[in-house]
């Protein structure tokens, strides 16, 4: 009977010890427009910019019922995370620092901002290739956040070590960019590794400062992309998906930049770190399901059309943007994936957030991190 209770007591302990673990205190996020919640807002109120088309309504018309920098109808999966784990939404770095009170700062801070890429604004503008949004690259947001939160190596160590950091997503813009300028596929895929290594050595530079927990998410399917497939509208029935409608090389494409990813987060795990969680969050398949199958996740209006734009087979149309004067949007955003034709539906990032970190679309898997 006393070893019974023993070791009960000690499997509560254990239990106890675990989820203690896993009580994540902050969120620490850098990345493009997939995370950003009012970063481009802030700058362009601060530098007295034309603001994008995003600033606009019906941006935010869904949960937040205004424009706040987030680019859909709604929350993004960074809202969802930081719901998941009991956590305010993460307020964005840029702006006014008063307003970031010290309790605010220890429960996250988000640098990501809309339009950014992994590599520097001057890789792009060598090859002729401007960033219409922004410079600030991963590089940047890297640099703000050291001298904001990491004055000293103590302060970064003792916050970092009980938040989760979010690597991204990062390095989808810096071959959007270069593709809607007219670049051809085998001359941007020459430079994902490029890409991989930017990520992968900010990965390490977090890792160094304290980070115990990362999320590093992939690529999304950018040939099930509205814009894309307005982009690329061709009539040769080959180079579709005859299951999804997605186009075939532009997906190859993100397959083959999350592949590398996935080898060099392999390699860092092995060889560097056996104390870090590095989590690989499979953002492609875990929105293929929605691709696949949107009728069976409530999307009755399909996956491929865009809720917000000007017309057109996907209602996307580049030079008449969500938010402008003659653009419509749907009365129903949750019966859609695509929202503006580039970004998602509030209602497809929820169910790509629980597919990612209730579900089995990270590795290792999250949820498997922070058992009750």
């Amino acid at each position: 009977m006393a070893i019974s209770i023993c070791f009960a007591i000690l499997l509560l302990m254990s239990r106890i010890s675990y989820a203690y673990e896993c009580n994540y205190t902050s969120i620490i996020s850098f990345g493009n427009s997939l995370a950003d919640t009012g970063n481009i807002k802030n700058l362009v109120a601060i530098h007295h910019s034309e603001p994008p088309h995003f600033l606009f309504p019906p941006y935010g018309e869904t949960f937040f019922h205004k424009p706040t920098g987030r680019c859909s109808n709604g929350r993004l999966i960074i809202d969802f995370i930081a719901e998941g784990l009991g956590l305010p939404l993460i307020p964005p770095y840029v702006g006014d620092k008063s307003n970031l009170r010290k309790k605010e700062v220890r429960q996250g801070v988000n640098y990501a901002v809309a339009g950014a890429t992994a590599l520097s604004s001057s890789f792009h503008e060598a090859r002729g290739v401007s960033n219409p949004t922004t410079n600030a690259s991963l590089q940047v947001q890297l640099k703000w956040f050291k001298q904001f939160i990491c004055p000293t190596s103590s302060d970064c160590q003792h916050l970092l070590q009980h938040s989760l950091i979010l690597m991204g997503e990062i390095g989808g813009n810096d071959y959007n960019h270069e593709l809607r300028a007219g670049k051809p596929i085998n001359e941007v895929k020459s430079f994902v590794p490029l890409v991989i290594k930017t990520i992968i050595a900010a990965v390490n530079e977090v890792i160094k400062l304290g980070a115990k927990t990362i999320i590093v998410p992939g690529n999304f399917p950018i040939g099930c992309s509205s814009s894309y497939l307005a982009m690329y509208n061709n009539s040769d029935t080959k180079m579709y998906d005859n299951k999804t409608g997605c186009i075939i090389w532009l997906n190859k494409f993100a397959e083959y930049h999350n592949q590398l990813l996935q080898r060099e987060l392999e390699k860092i795990r092995k060889f560097n770190y056996h104390h870090v969680n590095i989590i690989y969050a499979d953002y492609y398949n875990a929105a293929m399901q929605l691709y696949r199958s949107p009728k069976e996740f409530g999307f009755l209006n399909g996956a491929l059309k865009a809720c917000c734009g000007a017309g057109g087979p996907y209602n996307f149309n580049e030079t008449v943007e969500c938010g402008a004067a003659s653009s419509t949007t749907c009365a129903d955003p949750d019966t859609y994936v695509s929202w503006d034709g580039v970004h998602l539906t509030e209602a497809a990032y929820r169910l790509i957030y629980r597919s990612l970190f209730k579900g089995s679309y990270t590795m290792p898997r999250f949820n498997s991190l922070c058992r009750s």
